[in-house]
């Protein structure tokens, strides 16, 4: 075939519906539907005659090649002006809000998104046409913007809780904001919560509501041209967030096995917020890493360290955890982009940066640091790009996101050092740097970095000692046999975590 890849301009993966749309609006018509195995460099549509095999690129030019295996071996070519319907196909992911924590959490950052999109221009460092092609991407990647003109964007979500309070606050929050909103009957809530209990939560509610709430993940998926993947919210301690989270986030890998699965947990205070809060993180992360592609942690302690020392928060509430959660979020999830090929970007969805964070399945934990974290009296001061690594940890890999002003002097050359990775990892794994000349959260220069390192194994070891020490007791594992968990399914989850801290450790 005469196509190389230095001549591709960007990678697309769509749905078959869309596909079909997009062929029909250039006036080509495939005889079937299914689209296989689609990769970085094409899209191959397979018709119901096994000789005739379509293949798309998209070009440097922009202009669409396509190329099938049949009795014709040249190239169909569609020019620029008639590409329209397939320039405006773009990543987009759902999000799934389980329990309070995850609702709480997942209102937050969407009212964080709206206020970015909102920055006023002059604020922004971009020109308008810019600007414009920033904010649509935010809205087209996290919201579902109805045809008719006056509607307020909805949210791509799924929200989920066993008790209605937390879901009907975050939705009238929403609401009252006059900029954005849940979409309707994408709800799914009972009358009695799950007792802070993991089996009650996995065993029990869980099934009992598997159907209607993948009802409601199927539709919201269905309103995406293209899916990058699913991204949950959920917390460690409690019994729906941890026990729902876990059999949703189980069933998922089912229902979309080749979609990408990020989970951002919230790890509970090392002091206590619930007596089996140990146990319901263990049973939690054991299996959540048999599903998910990635899981992002977000410690407890560490975020009020962030909300005391550096905001200078008085009066901390839950609400001043949410809100530094979210700002690190959106660091990561807001568009920007990197060199992928030479003259070539591409741009940080969600499966792009967990092939490159997670290039070992047996290594799935991600934390987040960003620069600078300031009350709002101090942003009035400058900063400059002397951004490093703070320690010596050795990590498998780095995603550095760099937003603002005076791009071009940041020298990244640090964050490149071999001693900071493994011999076995190749040196263009190592380190991936995505850029963004918007600015960020009114900071002039923001830097977000995310790593797979083990910095989260000591939080952890905490954990499961302290889980064994009841276990070892028998402490209160009655309430989780009552529920259909055994004694077999404590000690699969601690044998399944043990060999993750002996991985990080080796």
């Amino acid at each position: 075939m005469p196509f190389v890849k230095e001549n591709l301009q960007s990678n697309y993966t769509i749905s078959v519906k869309s596909y079909k749309s997009l062929l029909t609006s250039l006036f080509v018509h495939p005889e079937r539907e299914e689209i296989h195995g689609p990769d970085l460099c094409k899209l191959v549509v397979v018709t119901k005659e096994p000789e005739y095999l379509l293949t798309t690129f998209l070009c440097r030019d922009h202009s669409l090649h396509i190329f099938h295996r049949s009795k014709q071996t040249n190239p169909i070519i569609i020019p620029t002006e008639r590409l329209h319907a397939f320039k405006q196909l773009k990543m987009t992911q759902v999000t799934l809000q389980i329990g309070q924590c995850g609702n709480q959490v997942g209102g937050q950052l969407f009212s964080g998104l709206v206020e970015d999109v909102n920055t006023k221009l002059s604020q922004t460092n971009l020109g308008q046409r810019a600007n414009s092609d920033y904010t649509d991407e935010v809205l087209e990647r996290f919201f579902h913007c109805p045809e008719k003109p006056g509607q307020l964007p909805q949210a791509r979500a799924v929200m989920v809780d066993m008790e209605p309070k937390a879901i009907a606050q975050t939705c009238l929050e929403a609401k009252k904001s006059g900029l954005w909103m849940y979409p309707p009957k994408q709800q799914f809530w009972q009358q009695r919560g799950s007792g802070n209990n993991w089996a009650h939560g996995f065993k029990v509610h869980g099934p009992a509501a598997e159907e209607k709430i993948f009802g409601m993940i199927q539709t919201e998926a269905e309103k995406c041209d293209n899916v990058s993947g699913f991204l949950t919210f959920m917390s460690l301690a409690g019994g729906t967030g941890s026990g729902v989270g876990a059999f949703i986030t189980q069933c998922l890998k089912d229902e979309f096995p080749h979609a990408f699965l990020l989970n951002q947990v919230v790890w509970p205070y090392s002091l206590g917020e619930v007596i089996v809060q140990n146990y319901n993180a263990v049973l939690t992360l054991s299996h959540l890493y048999q599903s998910a592609d990635a899981v992002l942690i977000m410690e407890n302690d560490q975020l009020h360290k962030i909300c005391t020392q550096l905001l200078n928060i008085k009066k901390l509430g839950f609400k001043d955890i949410n809100k530094v959660i979210c700002h690190k979020l959106l660091g990561v999830l807001l568009p920007a982009v990197t060199e992928k090929y030479p003259g070539i970007n591409s741009s940080n969805s969600l499966g792009v940066m967990l092939e490159h964070l997670v290039p070992c399945p047996s290594y799935k934990l991600l934390t987040v640091k960003n620069i600078p974290q300031m009350s709002d009296t101090s942003k009035d001061f400058s900063i400059d790009w002397q951004v490093k690594l703070e320690d010596s940890r050795r990590s498998l890999a780095n995603t550095l996101i760099l937003r603002g002003r005076d791009l071009d002097t940041v020298d990244t050359s640090s964050f490149s050092d071999p001693r900071l990775y493994p011999p076995w990892v190749p040196s263009d794994s190592r380190l991936s740097v995505y850029t963004q000349p918007r600015v960020f959260s009114s900071y002039e220069k923001c830097a977000t970095l995310v790593s797979n390192n083990k910095s989260p194994i000591y939080s952890l070891n905490s954990v499961i000692d302290k889980a064994w020490n009841m276990f070892s007791s028998r402490a209160y594992t009655h309430l989780y046999v009552k529920h259909g968990l055994t004694e077999e399914d404590f000690v699969d989850s601690f044998v399944t975590l043990e060999q993750v801290v002996a991985n990080y450790k080796s």
